[in-house]
């Protein structure tokens, strides 16, 4: 399938996409990632090592754009709940084994 990435085409397969990323240990997922495999890489990794470009060159959205219509699947990273100050000292009074007076 062709896909613009970084205003350059590409003619992506989903066995080229996997053959490609096998043997490539996934970076710590710290945004948008897909599974490849049974892997979960972060999906600039991915579009770097398919299109042999820097990851500054091309969005994550180019890419999670690309590999979606190849049938792999992406996700996003589930955003943490803020951390309150007072929940902060309760939980760290917790590890230590004392009581917190907040």
């Amino acid at each position: 399938m062709r896909c613009v990435i970084a205003r350059f085409p590409f003619e992506l397969t989903k066995s080229g996409v996997l053959e490609t990323m096998k043997g490539v240990k996934p970076e710590p997922v710290t945004g948008e990632s897909v599974l490849i495999g049974r892997r979960r890489y972060p999906v600039k990794q991915v579009g770097a090592v398919i299109t042999r470009q820097d990851p500054r060159d091309f969005s994550a959205a180019e890419v999670v754009r690309a590999v979606t219509r190849l049938g792999f699947t992406c996700s996003s990273l589930p955003e943490a709940p803020p951390a309150t100050a007072v929940g902060a000292v309760q939980r760290a009074a917790a590890l230590l084994g004392t009581s917190a007076a907040v």
